[in-house]
């Protein structure tokens, strides 16, 4: 008769203990599913969309005049260079020396205008990237108002494609004013 008390009153603690575990699953389960998460590729909204196409080729128009002028400067040096090759033994020692010292001062000057056009390139890249990405981070925020979405994700290793909103972004970008 002890025996049987021991596990009845054993059995009682562990429903008593059971049912609020299942509840609060059940209330957790209710509430994930209302939970909505959208993911967001930022590499293609800096890839693809309207705002970095236009941030690109406005970059490409301000930087082409000096990348012709470092190709202009460049084709120079092969010039000067192959004229060397060919005509070098024949040229008087004074002028080799000089065309040797034109060629070097010109393979210098070259390397600081290419070493400042990365920096610059860089540097104005870096700023265009900053507006795009605002630009981005606010299209998101307006899509998940919208959407009623509780979370969006800007890096995942992995996103489902129920939950990738990057398609809704880059049209939100392009319809932008």
């Amino acid at each position: 008769m002890e025996i049987r008390k021991f596990k009845t009153r054993n059995l009682k603690n562990w429903i008593m203990k059971f049912i609020p575990v299942m509840l609060a699953l059940s209330v957790t389960q209710a509430v994930a599913t209302d939970f909505r998460i959208g993911v967001v590729d930022t590499e293609r909204i800096l890839r693809e969309s309207a705002p970095a196409l236009k941030a690109e080729k406005k970059i490409e128009k301000e930087f082409a005049a000096r990348d012709q002028e470092i190709q202009k400067l460049s084709q120079q040096a092969k010039e000067i260079q192959t004229f060397l090759e060919k005509e070098g033994v024949t040229l008087p020692d004074a002028e080799h020396r000089n065309k040797e010292r034109e060629l070097a001062n010109l393979n210098v000057n070259l390397q600081r205008m290419q070493r400042e056009f990365r920096e610059d390139l860089n540097l104005r890249k870096n700023e265009e990237l900053v507006i795009v990405l605002d630009r981005a981070n606010k299209a998101i925020q307006a899509i998940a108002e919208a959407d009623k979405y509780d979370l969006v994700l800007q890096e995942a290793v992995y996103r489902n494609p129920k939950i990738d909103i990057t398609e809704k972004v880059l049209k939100y970008l392009s319809g932008e004013k």
